[in-house]
């Protein structure tokens, strides 16, 4: 590419191809006018993605993984190639419209300081996803992944935690963001590096903002550009404490395991809505 793009979307592709498809589509026909370089990453799928995007996507940039290390090292692979002002990160499971690339450029070139954002998530019916939070305390994870959760006193806090006192129609800084779309400057990621590949799944995006935000960033959620979000929440499948003995519960506690040790006696960014918490 002669000229350095304006963002260089990264899609990580886990047997999706038919949402991978879908979301190659969405971003040629959403009207964007923003230059951009598209990058696939394929983490060992094996599900005929890569003869789907040689046939009908052939400017995109395939990068095929020879085995899945999971999200935050597959996105980093994409990341590694990226040339363009600002990188996205995106979910095939994203419905791309109504020029939300655009946007979210517009948003970041007119507000400096903000280093990482991400859009208003939209569940399939049109209702509001949940997709910004605020720092976890230690035992968050156990309270949503359990039946504990359902107590007074800890469904105040996750009802904190997921910001649903907050009404989602204006865009505000935030702790952190869901990793299915997110936008970061080029100079931010210069600064805060690629995602920790230590988290297989789930919390490389808490990380992400984290480090973020103790750099100096902020972190943003931009209420004015809208995605349809097809989330499959795959704790939901598994209901009780039985869920704590399902898979993607027991990878989440590994993660959550990790992102403690790490920020063991490591003070939370001091913008957070936490840090003055005893």
């Amino acid at each position: 590419m002669s000229e350095i793009p304006d963002v260089s979307i990264i899609i990580l592709n886990f047997k999706s191809r038919g949402l991978l498809r879908q979301c190659l589509r969405g971003i040629s026909t959403s009207g964007d006018r923003v230059q951009k370089q598209v990058i696939v990453v394929d983490n060992a799928s094996n599900d005929g993605s890569v003869e789907m995007i040689e046939h009908d996507f052939p400017d995109v940039t395939f990068v095929a993984s020879p085995v899945n290390g999971g999200f935050a090292a597959g996105m980093n692979l994409g990341l590694h190639r990226a040339t363009g002002r600002y990188v996205v990160l995106l979910n095939p499971d994203i419905a791309i419209m109504d020029k939300p690339i655009d946007r979210l450029v517009a948003f970041m070139d007119q507000h400096p300081r903000v280093g990482l954002a991400g859009p208003k998530l939209l569940n399939p019916d049109g209702t509001v996803q949940d997709s910004c939070y605020r720092f976890h305390r230690t035992l968050t994870p156990l309270y949503r992944r359990s039946p504990l959760g359902k107590l007074p006193g800890i469904r105040k806090h996750l009802r904190e935690f997921v910001m649903s006192d907050f009404d989602h129609k204006e865009s505000r800084p935030v702790d952190w963001l869901l990793g299915a779309f997110l936008i970061m400057r080029a100079e931010t990621y210069k600064m805060v590096g690629p995602m920790d590949d230590r988290f297989f799944l789930y919390f490389e995006d808490v990380d992400w903002c984290r480090r973020t935000w103790a750099a100096g960033w902020e972190v943003w959620y931009v209420a004015e550009v809208e995605c349809v979000h097809y989330h499959k929440r795959e704790s939901a499948e598994h209901p009780g404490f039985r869920g704590l003995f399902a898979y993607p519960t027991q990878i989440h506690i590994k993660s959550w395991w990790r992102y403690i040790s790490k920020y063991s006696g490591v003070p939370l960014p001091t913008h957070s809505s936490r840090a003055n918490e005893s």
